[in-house]
């Protein structure tokens, strides 16, 4: 018999790894016997949707249509491949429907004004179907499976066909057309934005700000380009081609965006990407388009009895997709589909951070611009601080472009309002992405080295009063107040800690710093807060109106710092926060109900969880599952997806918990390989509301601890496919303790009984939600 002991690299946690110790009698009785639970294929994983014809059935179900005309950016359907995107709506008066074009890489170079004016995102246009007649209707489907737009447009001269993507790599969009009946014709025309900042509609112009040139449009024939000079430097060119098929009736438009800087050589890149394509021809680039999404989404899979959360959820997946990949600019608010907005950058004391969570339990690490991006602009990060903090810290202020350059970050305890802590919580989803993948180079080679220069800077202002505690001066808490002893920043400081000397001793480093993160995470003053209202903002300032931002929160999630599973303390406090915080109503938006959803989940409350996902999705999500305040803020609906994971699986603090808040109305719920902090992969189901089987695969070797969540006990654990028993140990609390190999596949399932393996769709889907049903 084995029991458990040593390190887990997680904050203020403990992992635990196999030692030889003597047994006791409790711990035998929770050891798996060779009971003969059946032939060794009755443990072979059966998984249903591991063919391409049932995930296009499958998404198919879950698809947003249009039978109304889309009027605005917020009905509209969404393409995309993280650069270059499309939105498709009636923009103007005239009854025509308009292709909008974006592209993630698209900005001005004057400098003047900083990120939202002389470096902002700068519109493009848009490609306009000149109908003949005006259009009156649509039937019009978003495949999310071929991640295409089809259907049928009428007029009142007749009815075409369409079918429009933007390629998966290539940076075309594609958009066939045919006449189906009556006088209709296909035509475009491009209309070209000025290349000015959005931010102009809501800010007067900085001094000094340029107006760049106007654009210059030309066509011959069925081709034509848009070229816009800017003052700073660099240029945006737009092409387009119009062709015939072999059928003689389906005109194909092909389309491309490119953007240089400093050399004007953009129009050589476009017309080389349409010079490809159209050689390629339309039938070999839409294959390749369709395999890069077929493959795309079988790296995990989540299905609930809840058909409007469903769609919702993996319409979130195919719009982070569309918005980013690790080759492309981090995210900004928008997207890459630019609209009217006093944000045209990127964000980064709340934005970024929630954008990206959902791609680790989805095992999407292709779409990581964000940890790509913090490898790639290490230099910006020094620079973003005053020079004399430069030879051993790192920083980020509150916005930038894909550079990462930002404003000079202020310094604590100056005047205004210093935030200082965001690029600490961007790292922490560097972290994250490491906790999934168990890479340690990963860790060696970016979080770390990273990290150690971002704690450098906060070393330099912390400071420790007569009692031995060390204290931080005036920061500001994101969107509230500036305040000694912040808690935004007292939460990251003390999770920055914490991970470098877990770090430190994983990697086997001695750093020198080592006895001062201890020092200052065992010495760090306590959270500001009082028994009745919870946590405040800081020392000098507490909560006393509406909030939509959980800055003072953090140190409860997403840090996970105040574990609220084993401290009643802890749990009281997070509840009377909660309360307190949600009880101002006036200021709350979108992502304060994901926010507090994932708080909800975390007190394993997964009715309440669900109901703040339900106030999202009623309150604030717009028809094509977008959400907007003063112009489109793309994190809010991407982190309701990562709410539901929270529901489904949480992994935080060494522990892989099942099931945690589950809300009653999901009586039906399939997950099959959802990652985990570990690197395990996560299967299981519940049926008419209890759990079947739980399935875990270590992809790293890493020690696994796993709470079986409401999976009925006593249990055995059996590797899979053979179904030979396999040792483990469980805790009072009922979590179970497993040693298990890279490569080990191991079924949890009630004592006795033999287990009905099967990954399939928990409902049926007949409802549509999203789009204009």
């Amino acid at each position: 018999m084995k029991r458990w002991c040593g390190r887990l690299l997680a904050a203020s946690v403990t992992w635990v790894i196999a030692c030889d110790v003597p047994s006791d009698p409790a711990s035998e009785s929770s050891t798996s016997t060779d009971i003969e639970l059946g032939k060794p294929s009755a443990w072979s994983l059966q998984n249903t949707m591991n063919t391409d014809a049932a995930w296009s059935e499958y998404l198919g179900g879950l698809d947003p249509v249009w039978a109304s005309v889309p009027t605005s950016f917020y009905q509209a359907p969404f393409l995309g491949n993280g650069g270059l995107g499309a939105s498709v709506y009636q923009t103007g008066t005239a009854k025509r429907l308009s292709f909008k074009l974006g592209d993630n890489r698209v900005r001005d170079h004057q400098g003047t004004g900083g990120t939202l004016f002389g470096n902002a995102r700068l519109p493009i246009g848009e490609l306009v179907l000149d109908t003949a007649g005006d259009v009156t209707d649509v039937d019009l489907r978003l495949s999310l499976w071929n991640s295409e737009l089809s259907g049928t447009i009428t007029t009142t001269k007749g009815v075409l066909s369409v079918r429009a993507y933007v390629h998966g790599k290539r940076d075309v969009l594609v958009a066939s057309l045919r006449v189906k009946s009556g006088s209709e014709r296909v035509a475009w025309t491009f209309s070209p934005a000025a290349a000015r900042s959005p931010r102009l509609d809501f800010k007067p112009a900085p001094d000094g700000l340029q107006t760049n040139p106007a654009p210059v449009v030309s066509s011959s024939g069925n081709d034509g380009a848009c070229t816009q000079n800017l003052v700073g430097g660099g240029q945006t060119v737009t092409r387009w081609q119009t062709t015939t098929e072999s059928d003689g009736k389906t005109r194909t438009l092909m389309a491309t965006v490119a953007h240089s800087y400093p050399a004007n050589d953009a129009g050589t890149v476009a017309a080389k990407t349409l010079a490809d394509a159209s050689a390629a021809g339309e039938g070999t680039i839409r294959t390749e388009h369709r395999r890069w999404w077929h493959d795309f989404y079988p790296k995990s899979f989540v299905s609930m009895s809840d058909t409007r959360l469903e769609s919702f959820y993996w319409i979130q997946l195919y719009k982070m997709a569309s918005a980013t990949r690790r080759d492309r600019p981090v995210l900004s608010t928008t997207g890459p589909w630019l609209e009217k907005t006093p944000w045209p950058g990127v964000w980064w004391n709340l934005n970024v951070q929630l954008e990206y969570w959902l791609i680790n339990a989805t095992s999407h690490r292709e779409l990581d611009s964000l940890t790509a991006s913090l490898d790639r602009y290490r230099e910006s990060l020094v620079s973003n601080l005053p020079e004399a903090y430069r030879g051993d810290s790192m920083g980020m202020a509150r916005t930038s472009q894909e550079n990462l350059e930002t404003s000079t970050v202020a310094l604590p305890g100056s005047s205004g309002d210093p935030e200082v802590g965001n690029l600490v919580w961007a790292l922490h989803n560097a972290w994250l992405t490491y906790r999934h993948d168990m890479d340690d180079n990963v860790l060696r080679q970016l979080v770390f080295p990273l990290l150690r220069r971002a704690v450098n800077f906060y070393l330099h202002f912390l400071t420790k009063d007569a009692s031995g505690v060390y204290h931080l001066p005036k920061t500001f808490s994101p969107e509230y107040a500036s305040t000694s002893d912040c808690n935004y920043d007292l939460a990251l400081i003390y999770w920055a800690c914490n991970t470098l000397l877990s770090a430190n001793e994983r990697l086997g480093l001695n750093d020198p710093l080592v006895s001062t993160w201890q020092d200052v995470r065992d010495h760090l003053v306590t959270p500001p807060q009082d028994a009745t209202n919870g946590f405040w903002i800081g020392a000098d300032v507490q909560l006393t109106s509406s909030h939509r931002h959980y800055s003072h929160l953090l140190w409860f999630y997403p840090l996970y710092q105040l574990d609220v599973t084993n401290s009643a303390a802890n749990r009281d406090a997070l509840t009377k926060s909660m309360d307190h915080w949600l009880g101002y109503t006036g200021a709350l938006q979108g992502y304060t109900f994901t926010g507090s959803g994932s708080m909800y989940a975390i007190l394993r409350n997964g009715d309440k969880a669900r109901g703040q996902l339900e106030t999202l999705l009623d309150k604030y999500v717009q028809p094509n599952t977008m959400y907007k305040e003063s112009g489109p803020v793309i994190e809010t609906p991407l982190s309701g997806a990562q709410t539901m994971h929270d529901m489904l699986v949480q992994s935080w603090g060494g522990t892989v918990r099942v099931f945690p808040a589950v809300p009653a109305a999901w009586s039906n719920v399939t997950l099959h390989d959802v990652r985990t902090e570990g690197a395990f992969l996560v299967s299981a189901v519940r049926r008419g509301g209890k759990a079947q089987f739980i399935r875990i695969k270590s992809l790293a070797g890493e020690p696994c601890r796993v709470h079986p969540g409401d999976l009925a006990g006593p249990h055995d654990v059996r590797s899979l496919p053979d179904g030979k028993p396999v040792p483990w140990k469980q805790q009072g609390d009922g979590t179970l303790e497993l040693s298990l190999a890279r490569g080990a596949d191991v079924a949890i399932v009630p004592r006795g009984t033999t287990p009905d393996l099967t990954i399939e769709p928990a409902g049926n889907n007949a409802t549509r939600y999203w789009g204009l049903p």
